[in-house]
C-alpha cells in the first residue's frame, strides 16, 4: 500500500485495470468459470469502524482507490453480462509467507534478526495505526467458500478485532522477552501521505451466508509468525505456536 504513493500509475494498471482486462477477456471469451476478485480493506479508508459491506468506501491511498475500481466493475460485469463474479473484501491476513515490505512480517523478522544478534533496531511508521489481524490460511477458506456458493456475493472477511502497530510490535517482543522500547526507532519515510487511522472487520454477513468465522486469535499469528522467521535463522522456538494438521489440512478449517 505505501508503496502504491511512489508508482500510482502503476497501481492503477495493475490493480485496478488488470481486473477489468481479465473481466473482458471471460466475456469476450464465453467461458463458464467463476471468478474472484481479492478486494481489499483500503477500499474503506478513513471510513468508521468496523466496516462492513454497506460501509462507504473512502480509500485513502492509490492501492486503495485502484481496488474499488475493480470492485465496481466485478459488480457491474456481473451485474450486466451474468458472470459469476465475486468480491473478497479481505481485511489484514498474515502468515509467515507474507512479504517481508509488510508491516506485519517486517516486525517479525526484524525480531528474529534482532535474538541472532544480526540486527540492532527495527524502523517502523506509523506506530498508532489500528487493523484487524487474521491469520490467511483461514481466509483463503473463505475465498473457497465463495466459490462453492450458489450465488456470487461481496462479503467481508476479518476477525472482528482490532489492534495497533505497537500492540503488533509489543506482543512480538514479548514473545523473545524483550522490551520493544529497546530497539524499535521511528523513520518517517515509512509514514504514509494519507494515513488510515483504523481497519476493523463486521464479518457477520460472511458467517451467515457462508458459516465463515475465523478462530486463530491475535496472539498466536502473532507468535505463528515469529517461529517462523526464528527457525528460518536456525534458532530455537517453543513450537507451540504452530497449527496443527490433520491430513495434511488445518485441523479448524473443515467446515461443519
Amino acid at each position: 500500500m505505501g508503496l502504491s504513493f511512489e508508482m500510482p500509475s502503476y497501481t492503477g494498471e495493475i490493480t485496478g485495470l488488470g481486473t477489468a482486462r481479465l473481466l473482458e477477456s471471460i466475456r469476450m471469451s464465453g467461458i463458464r468459470c467463476r471468478f474472484y476478485q481479492a478486494s481489499s480493506s483500503e477500499m474503506f479508508g478513513d471510513a468508521s469502524a468496523p466496516q462492513g459491506e454497506q460501509t462507504q468506501f473512502r480509500p485513502r491511498s492509490p492501492y486503495g482507490a485502484a481496488k474499488v475500481y475493480a470492485y465496481w466493475m466485478v459488480r457491474n460485469y456481473r451485474e450486466g453480462y451474468g458472470l459469476f463474479a465475486s468480491n473478497g473484501i479481505m481485511f489484514n491476513h498474515e502468515s509467515p509467507r507474507r512479504g517481508e515490505t509488510f508491516v506485519s512480517r517486517k516486525i517479525t523478522r526484524g525480531v528474529a534478526e534482532i535474538v541472532a544478534g544480526r540486527q540492532k533496531k527495527l524502523f517502523l511508521g506509523n506506530l498508532k495505526a489500528k487493523r484487524d489481524w487474521g491469520y490467511a490460511p483461514e481466509y483463503v477458506e473463505g475465498m473457497w467458500f465463495m466459490l462453492q456458493h450458489d450465488e456470487p456475493a461481496d462479503l467481508v472477511f476479518g476477525t472482528g478485532g482490532t489492534q495497533s502497530v505497537e500492540e503488533f510490535v509489543e506482543e512480538a517482543f514479548s514473545y523473545v522477552n524483550l522490551d520493544w522500547r529497546d530497539y524499535v526507532a521511528i523513520d518517517p519515510r515509512y509514514l504514509r501521505p494519507n494515513e488510515v487511522p483504523c481497519l476493523q472487520a463486521d464479518t457477520s454477513e460472511a458467517k451467515r451466508l457462508l458459516g465463515w468465522e475465523t478462530r486463530i486469535r491475535f496472539r498466536d499469528l502473532v507468535r505463528i509468525m515469529i517461529d517462523a522467521d526464528m527457525e528460518k535463522l536456525g534458532l530455537p522456538t517453543s513450537g507451540n505456536a504452530r497449527p496443527k494438521l490433520e491430513n495434511g489440512h488445518l485441523n479448524w478449517l473443515q467446515r461443519p
